[in-house]
């Protein structure tokens, strides 16, 4: 596997100031506006999987790894139907709007985002017409072009190294180092969830999936860890870029 050469990387991200910095409702909503978008591209990433490793075409066909299948569907189904903590079930993206609105976050890009997206608008233009921040945009593009240009196992390579592997390691910081992350019902109960479903669940199951599509070629290897690399180098400009913005604020 990778974890040895993108372990700098990790450690940068895991390590990273912004998870201290969360210290005020202010800087949470600052937080809140930008990752979204990661939120949502994360589904980009899931889609192109699905679209890849499972049949969703008519008419159907039989996909010949089923283990694969298996392994996509379990993800998607807890990505988009999960538990909502209050007795119904929601999509994980919809679980952290709920949570903006708790806050009094600002949604208006997002919202605006996705009104582009319903036109349809491709979304690399809805990008440019909204109000962001070019870093959480040029995060939001690499996501798309991975997820549109890469190859089955790159696309698995960023999935797990740059979302399900590390995700529950960042969660926990806010957790831990927030204490007005632990006052927000909403946020806190998707950030726990996220810490569970990935660490226990969603991680391994990604884990296993990058294993078996890359196997013992040294050529897709190769590139999964360039894929990983560019996942997480965009995490960590995403997050200086949020940090910049409540710099500014104050």
């Amino acid at each position: 596997m990778l974890a040895r050469e993108v372990a700098q990387l990790r450690m940068e991200l895991v390590n990273h100031s912004i998870y201290q910095r969360l210290v005020t409702a202010d800087d949470l909503k600052i937080y809140m506006k930008h990752h979204v978008f990661a939120v949502w591209d994360f589904m980009t990433l899931l889609k192109r999987l699905q679209q890849d490793l499972t049949s969703v075409q008519m008419p159907w066909v039989p996909k010949p790894r089923p283990e694969f299948t298996r392994f996509i569907n379990e993800i998607v189904l807890d990505e988009e139907s999960d538990e909502d903590g209050q007795g119904g079930y929601a999509s994980h993206f919809a679980l952290y709007l709920a949570a903006m609105h708790e806050m009094d976050a600002d949604d208006r890009p997002m919202e605006r985002f996705l009104a582009l997206l319903a036109q349809p608008m491709p979304a690399e233009q809805a990008l440019a017409t909204i109000e962001l921040t070019s870093d959480t945009a040029q995060f939001v593009l690499q996501t798309l072009d991975v997820a549109q240009n890469g190859r089955t196992h790159e696309v698995a390579a960023a999935f797990f190294y740059g979302r399900e592997d590390v995700i529950p390691d960042m969660f926990r910081q806010m957790v831990e180092e927030s204490a007005d992350v632990t006052r927000t019902t909403r946020f806190v109960y998707y950030l726990r969830r996220h810490i569970e479903l990935d660490g226990d669940q969603h991680g391994p199951l990604a884990e296993r999936l990058l294993r078996s599509l890359c196997e013992e070629d040294g050529q897709r290897w190769d590139q999964a860890l360039g894929a990983a690399r560019r996942a997480l180098k965009a995490r960590i400009r995403l997050w200086n870029g949020i940090l910049e913005e409540m710099d500014g604020r104050r």
